[in-house]
């Protein structure tokens, strides 16, 4: 059956295929939003009070990224607001915030094989709400500059007809509707406003005098973060309340064993224990009574896989690499490049990457009445709601998610376990009850950044060319992983996802060069290595972005060619030999000789473009980093305060991945049990950071998860010059 409008068939392998009736998806929905008294609902995005604040519905998690922040300065730049004035709330789940580009770049492209308007139509029939992909700005921008200015249009024509002139005259501006002298407040005449008719096409502002976009605006979500008022998840206090503990089956494992209740009949608050298919809880008064019964408790569970250990691993990633893959991209002729020439070839590898986020896994829910509550920092709200409502056998449509600000993120909270456990123990205590995971089961527990490695191969030809390239990457397939939790109830989606090979786009992220190559291919040899995995802030980019940029640094030094001009003389993106070159203007490139501690690496990610020069040292065998300076240019720029945080977290981030960060396996079970375990960099081991953000017309580019792969190339190519030595492996093991 041919791809159309009006149907859709998606094959999954002989026999197997869904048929989607394009005509009987609905193409319109209704706007949601609660009105307080006073207020003025103007479409899914924006009411206005009648004591002219502004309330903006801000569909993405703010997990300290700026989103909303951000996303309400576009709104309000196209109103004409007073941004003292401007609140954020969080839209509630509805199709009209649905992020098909958030899915698309999270999953690196796995559903694009959908046309276009199929994956924006599915996307919002399924209410795909995702905080995810460095999307935010990129998928919303339009949307809430269409949002303001048919509020600021229908603010005119209502001021416009008191005063009996055309509204074509007036203009907004720090919320008043202005005409000549003529000044209205914004709140008076919302309730008025709301009801008139809007033009079409809708005139967008054009003006540069009093714009919002472009300023570094304070942050709206900082004041009360730090005066304490801001609610998380675990803030949150019900009537009749009580506090849920859990432990959880590791990797191979399956149902708890009975628990031996004489063990914990004695103990103070204690209410009683719950049992889930691969986990059990203790709900007590308080969370720690609750902890120290699981302690005390100490479960099993049954079946298991012991023998799961780093070592394990790692043998199973080489053996994965020295097997078939499957090639994921390829230009040109390798197997004539190579054949009878001398090669350079070079092996990597990257271990398990925790999240550690400050805020671990947590949820509150209330089942009342059969309509079940839910308070949780999630990324993808509607599959919360989704997983919520199958774990206790009731409809999605009388589950309730109220989006919570997370304390970090980094991807894990695109996970939902947690809300079909908190569903699972209110329902059985019949009682609301806060579930919060201990850091140790956080760590034990977590969806981590997959272990990778990689055989590097290339063909060095005259005047510094790279003649032809191969990237083997052995990997996890975490994008199917991730996809199939996301996707759990979409059957769409899942039938999609099969029409790809055993290959998976997610875990070669990046590896596909943006450099000049004639020749290349990039294989995926996709391995199970025993331990789920997930996305982890900027994904599979973190590691094929240190093995291309290492790489390309010893390829320079076999070319007897400084390592900044052998990137340049193959780099195709102007941008980026912008961002090349100042960065080391800014950081006094010497060349990377022997002896100088500088090394340097860039990337280009989700429309974005960086270099970073690093300054290292080895202080006995312990890596020290001394200095980072970065070049980012991220298309235009609507809050570079905002930007700036960015980069810097992100560098701090990706610094503390190549230092640390990474968790190991022994019988069976993770060996990180507290943030002590992994090696994280102290706030003295802060390097001195600097950053240049490039200004650019470019659209808007990805931020969030920009600056943290390049920067472990960065550092590794600054200790190879400072000690003369390769370190191939992160995080970085001290030398022999």
């Amino acid at each position: 059956m041919k791809l159309s409008r009006r149907s859709l068939l998606i094959g999954g392998g002989a026999g197997l295929g869904l048929l989607i009736v394009w005509g009987v998806w609905p193409r319109a929905y209704a706007p949601n939003l609660a009105a307080a008294p006073g207020e003025t609902i103007f479409g899914a995005w924006l009411k206005i009070g009648a004591d002219g604040h502004v309330a903006v519905a801000i569909p993405q998690t703010e997990t300290g990224q700026g989103a909303y922040t951000a996303l309400a300065q576009i709104l309000a730049d196209e109103l004409g607001a007073d941004w003292r004035t401007v609140s954020v709330e969080p839209a509630p789940l509805n199709p009209l915030y649905a992020n098909p580009l958030g899915a698309d770049e999270v999953l690196e492209g796995m559903l694009t094989g959908w046309p276009p308007e199929f994956r924006a139509a599915h996307a919002a029939r399924t209410t795909l709400m995702l905080t995810a992909g460095s999307s935010s700005v990129r998928r919303f921008e339009t949307d809430l500059r269409r949002a303001g200015a048919a509020a600021r249009v229908l603010l005119c024509k209502a001021a416009a007809k008191q005063w009996g002139v055309d509204w074509q005259g007036c203009m907004t501006q720090d919320g008043f509707v202005v005409h000549g002298k003529r000044r209205a407040r914004f709140g008076p005449l919302a309730a008025d406003a709301a009801g008139l008719d809007l033009p079409d096409p809708l005139p967008l502002r054009t003006d540069e005098a009093g714009r919002l976009s472009g300023q570094s605006l304070p942050r709206l979500d900082v004041p009360a973060k730090v005066d304490g008022s801001a609610t998380f998840a675990g803030d949150i206090r019900l009537p009749d309340m009580v506090f849920a503990a859990i432990r959880q089956a590791p990797p191979g494992a399956g149902a708890p064993q009975p628990v031996d209740r004489s063990r914990t009949a004695t103990m103070r608050g204690l209410i009683d224990f719950v049992t889930g298919d691969r986990w059990i809880a203790a709900v007590a008064n308080t969370w720690w009574s609750a902890e120290q019964a699981l302690a005390t408790a100490n479960p099993r569970f049954a079946g298991g896989t012991p023998s799961l250990s780093t070592k394990r691993i790692g043998a199973a990633l080489q053996a994965g690499l020295n097997g078939p893959g499957e090639r994921m991209a390829a230009r040109g002729d390798l197997r004539t490049v190579f054949k009878g020439a001398r090669v350079v070839t070079a092996d990597y590898s990257v271990g398990l990457a925790a999240h550690a986020s400050m805020e671990t896994m947590t949820a509150t829910a209330r089942l009342e009445r059969g309509r079940l509550e839910l308070w949780l920092p999630t990324l993808a709200p509607a599959r919360a709601r989704a997983a919520a409502a199958t774990a206790i056998g009731i409809g999605e449509d009388a589950v309730v998610i109220h989006m919570m600000p997370a304390g970090g993120s980094f991807g894990a909270n695109l996970e939902h376990e947690v809300a079909a456990q908190a569903a699972t123990i209110a329902a059985q205590m019949k009682r609301p009850v806060q579930l919060v995971w201990s850091r140790r089961e956080d760590l034990a527990q977590d969806r981590y950044r997959a272990p990778a490695a990689a055989r590097l191969t290339a063909r060095v030809g005259l005047n510094s060319s790279i003649m032809g390239w191969l990237a083997k990457i052995a990997a996890p397939a975490t994008g199917r992983e991730i996809a199939a939790r996301l996707f759990a109830h979409d059957a769409a989606a899942r039938a999609a996802l099969t029409l790809h090979g055993t290959g998976d786009p997610y875990a070669v992220a990046g590896a596909l060069p943006f450099y000049r190559f004639p020749n290349f291919a990039i294989d995926h040899h996709p391995v199970d290595i025993g331990v789920p995995t997930g996305h982890w802030r900027s994904g599979a980019h973190s590691y094929t972005a240190f093995f291309t940029e290492c790489f390309l640094d010893e390829l320079a030094h076999v070319a007897n060619v400084e390592p900044l001009s052998f990137r340049v003389a193959i780099t195709g993106e102007p941008r980026l030999v912008r961002c090349l070159s100042t960065a080391a203007a800014l950081g006094g490139w010497e060349g990377g000789v022997p002896g100088s501690g500088q090394g340097i690496a860039c990337h280009s990610f989700r429309g974005s473009h960086i270099a970073v020069l690093a300054e290292a040292h080895f202080d006995g065998n312990r890596p020290r980093v001394d200095r980072l300076v970065a070049a980012v240019d991220c298309g235009r720029q609507i809050n570079p305060d905002l930007i700036l945080q960015q980069i810097e977290g992100g560098l701090l981030f990706g610094m503390a991945a190549a230092l640390g960060g990474a968790t190991g396996f022994a019988n069976g079970e993770a060996t990180a049990r507290h943030l002590g375990h992994l090696r994280l960099p102290l706030l003295a081991d802060t390097p001195d950071i600097t950053v240049e953000l490039i200004r650019s017309e470019a659209a808007p580019g990805g931020v969030s998860e920009l600056a943290v792969p390049p920067v472990a190339p960065a550092i590794a190519n600054a200790l190879q010059a400072a000690a003369g030595f390769r370190l191939r492996h992160l995080p970085f093991t001290a030398p022999a």
